[in-house]
């Protein structure tokens, strides 16, 4: 305990904590347009310890109302062709889009040719792609801090 006290002096010695920062942060919405669910493991990682995304300024946000960044994994099918261009309408402006994964790229697609619309930037316009099969949580991290600097 006198430890963390001790520490919490010399945070508040060194930083002024009434100063004004500049805090930069996104709300990211995940969809998924029709994967093998290798995107998503990765992207469910961001918020274990080990990476903790939120200490980027990133989070995961259960509603597009309340997103800055879109994050779409997976072949584009057919079937979820209208929800993505929902989920991308009801956000707020301004809007990013990221393709992640080979799937969202148009690479290596699962599934059948006439069920696949093909890659995310047929359908919507993409600001950040990141490659993979899956991509691991560091390069998820850097593309989507990347975002943030550009915010």
């Amino acid at each position: 305990m006198i430890i963390l006290l001790n520490n919490l002096r010399k945070i508040r010695k060194s930083e002024n904590l009434m100063r004004p920062r500049k805090v930069r942060s996104l709300a990211v919405r995940h969809c998924d347009g029709g994967s093998c669910n290798g995107c998503e493991h990765e992207l469910s990682l961001l918020s274990s310890p080990c990476y903790d995304f939120q200490r980027f300024g990133l989070s995961v946000v259960a509603s597009p109302r309340h997103a800055d960044v879109l994050v779409v994994t997976g072949s584009i099918t057919v079937a979820m062709v209208d929800a993505i261009r929902r989920a991308y309408g009801a956000m707020p402006e301004p809007r990013k889009v990221v393709a992640l994964g080979a799937c969202a790229l148009g690479d290596g697609v699962l599934g059948q040719d006439d069920r696949i619309i093909g890659r995310l930037d047929d359908i919507l316009p993409v600001d950040m792609r990141i490659e993979g099969c899956p991509p691991t949580p560091e390069q998820i991290i850097n593309g989507l801090t990347k975002l943030l600097e550009q915010a």
